[in-house]
């Protein structure tokens, strides 16, 4: 099989393009988790995180759990957006109870300007070897999606030096503020990192990439522009577009980023993520048909019960359609949660979501 053969299961793929699809297809933010039990006990064999992430024959093992469980319309491989920064020397970790560390946080100006991006096919080689092993696994039943962290995102890592979600991001803003010449310098080496990194995978059988920009929504207006955007919109300049005749949608999600979907949208992705905060209908009047949206069920509302689930599915599929009785089999609209999915979330519960995001928009196209 070639490595970016277009899978059976294509609904992720047109959709993303805005071409037809059978019904509106459906992926969760790290669909492969804590929630499930088999996961756990693939993370306890392996002995860490951070293990399991450089294991590539574990990494398939739980990439492909979700799918075992649940009739998800793609793959994501498994794996951590921190890879980066440990492949550029910073030396990551992960406390327990604590989230991810750096030994080597990004403090001191000779250390940032000594900052050079790695080679993903020999630093983060074993993030390769899932990727492939991933893809042979799934025998073409699904499309296998690749990720990084946006520049800035990893930044706030780097400079702050880990310790989970940043809550104030003092460090890394007093640098922005204060000396936005060291914070370029640490963006453009990680732009190029990142950049390689995605076409690596895309090299070793990705079919979609997606930039998670988590912490893009903490910025001013004017600092996202410049800190976060401009450095997205050359990423997704530099991935590779069309690989083996087949074209690689690309993904671009920031996290509170509502107040700037138009401007996403104009940087040349194929979508566009949205949280739980902005609704799916505006979103699509706002953009137009120029480019799918991906979003964006809150997912605390997996918490529920069972019927409220359902009921609020279908509420976000159909906040996405110009008028209720709109056939979804046009494309352009790709379900998911508005950020990663719980650790809590009863597994019953995801089969509950996915299903009914299937049966609603089916019965809706054929309603259209």
């Amino acid at each position: 099989m070639s490595p970016t053969a277009r899978p059976k299961n294509d609904n992720f793929l047109r959709a993303l393009l805005r071409q037809p699809v059978d019904y509106t297809p459906v992926w969760l933010m790290r669909q492969a988790g804590r929630y499930l039990p088999e996961y756990n006990e693939t993370r306890r064999r392996a002995g860490s995180f951070l293990q399991l992430c450089k294991n590539p024959q574990m990494a398939c093992e739980v990439t492909l759990q979700p799918l075992s469980r649940f009739e998800l319309d793609a793959a994501i491989l498994f794996s951590d957006i921190l890879t980066v920064p440990d492949a550029m020397g910073l030396g990551l970790y992960f406390a327990e109870g604590e989230g991810p560390k750096f030994e080597r946080p990004l403090r001191e100006e000779w250390a940032i300007r000594d900052l050079t991006a790695p080679d993903p096919n020999v630093h983060l080689r074993y993030v390769m070897d899932a990727v492939a092993e991933i893809r042979r696994a799934l025998h073409g039943s699904v499309p296998l999606i690749g990720f990084s962290g946006s520049p800035w995102t990893l930044a706030c890592y780097m400079v702050e030096g880990g310790s989970g979600s940043p809550t104030d991001y003092r460090t890394v803003k007093t640098m922005l503020y204060d000396r936005p010449d060291l914070l370029h310098h640490i963006l453009d080496v990680t732009t190029t990192a990142v950049i390689d990194y995605l076409n690596a995978q895309i090299a070793s059988g990705a079919q979609a990439v997606m930039i998670f920009d988590s912490w893009g929504g903490v910025l001013s207006h004017a600092a996202y522009r410049e800190f976060s955007l401009t450095y997205m919109q050359r990423i997704v300049a530099g991935l590779t577009r069309v690989a083996d005749g087949e074209r690689v949608p690309s993904i671009v999600f920031t996290k509170g980023g509502g107040q700037w979907i138009e401007s996403i949208a104009d940087i040349g992705c194929d979508a566009v993520g949205l949280d739980w905060t902005t609704d799916l209908g505006d979103a699509r009047r706002r953009i137009g048909d120029r480019v799918a949206l991906q979003g964006n069920f809150d997912p605390m509302g997996m918490f529920a019960a069972p019927e409220k689930v359902a009921a609020e599915a279908c509420r976000v599929l159909d906040s996405y359609a110009a008028d209720p009785a709109e056939a979804r089999t046009a494309g352009g609209h790709v379900f998911n949660l508005g950020h990663g999915i719980s650790q809590f979330t009863p597994p019953d519960t995801v089969k509950i979501l996915v299903d009914t995001v299937h049966s609603h928009s089916r019965r809706a196209s054929a309603q259209g």
